[in-house]
């Protein structure tokens, strides 16, 4: 399949590409996940040219069936988080 990028992997990377420390590196991506969050929560949207759009969708509330037992269930409405990808970062993939 694929390699699996975990966040301290990331870390590193953004240290070798920027020549950042991996502190710094830590704390700036931090910083870009906490605004990214923050942008949602407080219902907003998150454009990044070339890469895509981090936006909140709203889920209506339906009903479900435990599988288990077959009763039927309420799942309430909810907010989800939502990545829509930019058609540079689209095109990369599929190179």
């Amino acid at each position: 399949m694929g390699v699996t990028l975990k966040k301290n992997d990331l870390i590193a990377d953004i240290a070798t590409r920027s020549g950042l420390s991996k502190a710094d590196s830590g704390r700036a991506l931090d910083a870009v996940l906490d605004s990214i969050t923050a942008t949602l929560s407080s219902g907003g949207e998150v454009r990044i040219i070339g890469f895509g759009t981090f936006s909140v969708s709203n889920r209506a509330a339906t009903t479900g069936r435990n599988p288990r037992t077959g009763a039927v269930i309420n799942i309430p409405a909810s907010k989800q988080p939502k990545f829509k990808a930019g058609s540079p970062l689209k095109d990369a993939v599929n190179k």
